[in-house]
């Protein structure tokens, strides 16, 4: 029965390959993808001026790095928010297979990344849910009036501007973000007002380094930087393929996560 309930919530998608081997002995884990380039070192030699074109791989999670600052209506709504897929009380977005949104697409199943250029834009794509957001390069300012009268409407992914600082680090401006989505999967809420920026630095040719910030002054009292990621350049690798299919999560709640709460509120009366 315990080697089905693994089997099944593996097939289920959120737990993915990480929930079978955290079954395991650390010494009997198999190294991931990135584990092994990370332990190669860097075999390219310099990194290229103004080029982070192709494939990367990345830890499952990035490293948080600061307390989120909240507001007093930050603290309020970070208190609505119940982050565990696994319980049927949650009301994680990642539970039904929600979009992610920005940034939460960059601060949660962050094992692959790509990078392509198109005239005037570069397209940063995230290998969980398949998802691509265009950076507009071509000096276009960010909208200043998303979500009002008159101004666009906010999106899952907002919108983004870029630019190189130096010859290493792309730079990336987003705003335009609509307030249903968390920026991460420990729950912290955010408003339309949110602004991102992410800062991606090649270091060598083999290793990009993230540093993603926040400013949201109606939810955070001071702008920080809520994670940092490095990312390995993929030599050859065929594309992999995650996706959270609703389908499938409904399916394991109701067959899962429901039965499990029911059997946990029995046990406590």
């Amino acid at each position: 029965m315990r080697e089905f309930l693994i089997d099944l919530t593996v097939l289920l998608v959120f737990a993915s390959a990480a929930v079978a081997q955290d079954k395991q002995a650390p010494a009997q884990r198999p190294l991931t993808l990135y584990q092994k380039l990370e332990a190669a070192g860097n075999t390219g030699g310099p990194a290229p001026r103004r080029d982070l074109l192709g494939a990367w791989t990345g830890p499952l999670t990035p490293k948080y790095v600061d307390t989120p600052p909240l507001t007093p209506l930050g603290e309020k709504l970070f208190k609505l928010n119940s982050p565990d897929p696994f319980s049927a009380s949650s009301n994680d977005p990642w539970g039904t297979c929600d979009p992610f949104g920005f940034p939460r697409s960059a601060t949660t199943e962050t094992r692959g990344i790509a990078f392509s250029q198109m005239p005037g834009r570069m397209v940063i794509m995230a290998q969980y849910g398949r998802i691509w957001r265009s950076v507009w390069m071509d000096g276009r300012e960010l909208p200043k009036n998303v979500g009002t009268k008159g101004g666009p409407d906010t999106t899952w992914y907002g919108y983004s501007v870029g630019h190189w600082d130096g010859d290493y680090t792309l730079v990336v401006n987003t705003t335009g973000l609509d307030d249903k989505t968390w920026i991460d999967r420990r729950g912290y809420p955010h408003s339309v007002d949110l602004r991102v920026e992410e800062r991606y630095t090649r270091l060598d040719h083999d290793t990009l380094e993230l540093t993603l910030t926040i400013d949201d002054p109606k939810i955070y009292s001071k702008p920080f930087v809520i994670a940092k990621n490095r990312f390995k350049w993929i030599p050859n690798q065929e594309d992999e393929e995650q996706m959270c299919v609703p389908s499938e999560a409904i399916e394991y709640r109701k067959l899962i996560v429901v039965p499990a709460d029911q059997d946990r509120a029995r046990g406590k009366k």
